[in-house]
């Protein structure tokens, strides 16, 4: 009975509640009494009892159990106007009428006290209901703190509440805060967790209290003993099983905290550390959505075999948006221990651009990860970094930075780093997600760099097989050709030489030289075929109007290049246009065939369209297959339409430079 009679002073009612169960509790036995003076003869004490008692439970409701005991004293009070006159009579018996006021009394407290306790309770249920809803809404997390602190205030015997996010620091952070006074500490002033109640609180993760707050050290008990509190009670607000923040309550009152005050404010903390959960689930799928879309953005343009300088700018752009920094960099290690910066993002632009070059050494993170090899973090960069690139780190203000390495095929190519202006470190997670760019970037490093070597290969392959090409022209003319021409006249002089009598030798020796004519003219053929000649001579222009003189279709030749090309572009330009003619006289059945070459710029652009029947398998056809390994050698494109019945167009596009 005692806990309960504690508890009963826990909820606050309004003042209007109050007053009116006051006034019910000395206005109800009197009015009671003045009707029971009237009706004394006819009226027993039990009637009169039962009525004050109606009379106590309706305080009760109202006002709670103090009222309510004050209606019970006042009707025992009252019986002395009701009973007084029994006792005057001859012979009165006083048994029944103290039978009935005991039973009164009794009756009376235990409902008072059993009324103000449910009253109470469906109070604080309310109020536990109310902050449930909103949890289940999900409403923004300081709306949600604002109004549990006042909840808390108006259900509680307290003149203020405080709620505190405990912070890595040893500090208290303002998130929330209601008082009966209008004095409370700011929402988002810090305070240090110095003191007994909030030391306790959040180092042990337990209730604690403070019945007498003179005693109360720290920043927090100053504060407390100027507003003039004298007692405090805290409870922690435990998420996942780690203190994530203190509830604090202060009273004015002589007396100590009410016995229930802890259990009402965890009741609270649960709700909070429940909204406070479902909050960073919530935060935290939303994170990770939004960084594996990040992922997939990147990821998207490795696949598509972007070039490594836009792949590395979308990281660095994807990495300063998704993380909580102000600047992003990615860069690249060199052979001379220097480092390049590749890609920037945020605030350290202007002072370490795109393409500048720092020599290692001092106290930074890409001279520490360079050293180790593992991912880095400084949490004092300004005051701590050192080395050349230590100046524009100071400058830039940078606070707090992570840096992850970029491994590609094995070794160190490169470095991400992520930077933040302020104080408190980045999140311990931040190398982590780092580390999901890096390796993004490292495959597009690698696939750029086989890539590369691939298309060095494939043009080393194109090279030799040109130098081949012309030096079997060139054997072919300085040797067999020449002995051919040389055999020849000495078959003439031979010829000249034969007695008129020999007729027949004569003959023998004409029909020998034709054969011999025609084998050179066979092999010239073949020659032209290895390697133009013209080529070397008169350009592409010159190459491609022989083409077209000796192609078996008609052909219009339009050129837009009167410079002299690059030899590999106008090798590869005559071939492609070279087959692309067999092709429309033998398959294609055309009747005409134009031929475009134009510079655009630094690219060859040649056209090839015929009016034949279409339907050219450039996957099959081994002459485009040569075709397009020769162009993509040297970084060109080569496409070809051929519609079935609607003739066939092929396009290639020749850079000149590289």
């Amino acid at each position: 009975m005692l806990g309960g009679l504690r508890g009963t002073w826990l909820s606050q009612l309004s003042p209007t509640r109050q007053v009116a169960a006051w006034v019910l509790a000395v206005a109800g036995p009197a009015l009671l009494t003045l009707a029971a003076l009237e009706l004394r003869s006819s009226l027993v004490l039990g009637g009169f009892l039962f009525c004050t008692l109606l009379v106590v439970m309706a305080v009760a409701v109202i006002g709670g159990t103090w009222p309510a005991l004050a209606g019970v004293v006042l009707g025992v009070l009252a019986r002395e106007f009701f009973v007084v006159f029994p006792v005057d009579m001859p012979g009165g018996d006083l048994r029944p009428n103290l039978v009935s006021l005991v039973a009164f009394t009794v009756a009376g407290v235990a409902v008072s006290i059993l009324i103000g306790e449910l009253v109470r309770l469906a109070e604080e249920q309310a109020a536990l209901r109310r902050v449930a809803t909103l949890v289940a809404h999900a409403i923004p997390a300081e709306e949600l703190f604002a109004v549990v602190t006042e909840e808390v205030g108006r259900l509680v015997a307290v003149d203020f509440v405080r709620l505190g996010r405990s912070d890595s620091d040893d500090s208290l952070t303002a998130l929330a805060a209601w008082s009966r006074t209008g004095d409370h500490f700011p929402v988002g002033s810090r305070w240090p967790l110095a003191g007994e109640l909030a030391i306790s609180v959040s180092r042990t993760g337990r209730p604690a209290r403070v019945d007498n707050i003179a005693s109360a050290s720290g920043p927090l008990g100053v504060d407390s003993r100027e507003h003039g509190i004298r007692s405090a009670a805290a409870v922690p607000i435990t998420v996942e099983g780690h203190v994530w923040g203190v509830m604090l309550t202060g009273s004015s009152l002589k007396r100590a905290s009410p016995a229930g005050t802890e259990a009402c404010l965890a009741c609270f903390a649960d709700l909070l550390a429940a909204a406070i959960s479902n909050a960073d689930s919530r935060a935290g799928i939303t994170r990770l959505a939004q960084e594996q879309a990040a992922l997939r953005r990147v990821a998207t343009l490795v696949a598509h075999k972007a070039p490594a300088e836009e792949v590395f700018s979308a990281v660095a752009e994807e990495v300063g948006q998704l993380l909580p920094v102000d600047s992003a960099s990615i860069c690249r290690y060199e052979s001379d221990s220097t480092l390049t910066f590749v890609a920037q993002w945020g605030s350290v632009v202007g002072s370490l651009p795109v393409g500048s070059r720092w020599t290692l050494g001092g106290h930074n993170l890409g001279t520490l990860v360079f050293k180790s090899g593992r991912p880095a973090r400084v949490d004092s960069y300004a005051d701590s970094s050192s080395g050349p690139l230590g100046a524009p780190i100071r400058e830039e203000g940078l606070r707090s930075a992570v840096a992850t390495p970029i491994i590609v095929q094995g070794r160190l190519w490169g470095v991400i780093a992520a930077g933040s202006i302020l104080e408190q470190p980045l999140p311990s997670d931040t190398e982590a997600r780092l580390a999901s760019f890096t390796e993004l970037v490292a495959t597009a490093i690698s696939n750029a760099e086989s890539r590369a070597a691939l298309a060095a290969s494939r043009a080393r392959v194109v090279a030799a097989a040109d130098d081949t090409r012309r030096r079997i022209e060139r054997d072919l003319h300085d040797g067999a050709q020449q002995r051919l021409v040389s055999l020849a006249l000495a078959l003439r002089a031979a010829q000249a030489a034969v007695p008129p009598g020999l007729g027949d030798l004569g003959g023998e020796l004409a029909e020998v030289g034709g054969g011999l004519v025609s084998v050179m003219d066979d092999l010239r053929e073949t020659a032209r075929g290895i390697h133009p000649a013209i080529l070397s001579e008169g350009g592409l222009a010159a190459a491609l109007k022989m083409l077209a003189r000796r192609s078996a279709v008609p052909v219009e030749v339009t050129v837009y290049a009167d410079a002299r090309l690059p030899e590999r572009i106008e090798v590869a330009a005559y071939y492609v246009v070279s087959e692309a003619l067999t092709n429309a006289a033998k398959h294609a059945h055309a009747s005409v065939v134009q031929v475009s070459a134009a510079t655009t710029g630094q690219v060859l652009h040649l056209h090839v369209r015929d009016d034949g029947t279409g339907g050219a398998d450039p996957v099959r056809g081994s002459g485009l297959i040569g075709l397009k390994d020769r162009v993509e050698a040297l970084g060109g494109t080569i496409t070809i339409d051929s519609p079935a019945g609607a003739g066939t167009c092929l396009h290639a596009e020749l850079p000149l430079a590289g």
